[in-house]
């Protein structure tokens, strides 16, 4: 068992070194959207695949709760999670 961990980490660390952390275009897109956009488009994305509808009166809530925030503040923080 030790062995095959061991080897599983030495073969990721050979094959998977140029791994980056650049951000993906959809998910890129999907903080812009939440950020950005409104309750509407915000709904009718989470509805789209199926969510509960506690799921999203939950994410409501969370995009009421970042409607609240600044622009400016909100700009910073699309620019701060597409760095990641």
């Amino acid at each position: 068992m030790r062995l095959s961990v061991c080897l599983l980490l030495v073969t990721l660390a050979l094959c998977c070194y140029q791994a980056n952390a650049v951000i993906c275009q959809d998910l890129d897109s999907l903080i812009t959207n939440f950020l950005f956009s409104n309750e509407a488009l915000i709904k009718s994305e989470v509805v789209k695949f199926g969510a509960s509808p506690e799921a999203v009166a939950a994410k409501l809530t969370v995009k009421k709760c970042t409607d609240q925030i600044a622009i400016e503040k909100r700009l910073s923080l699309k620019t701060s999670w597409g760095e990641l």
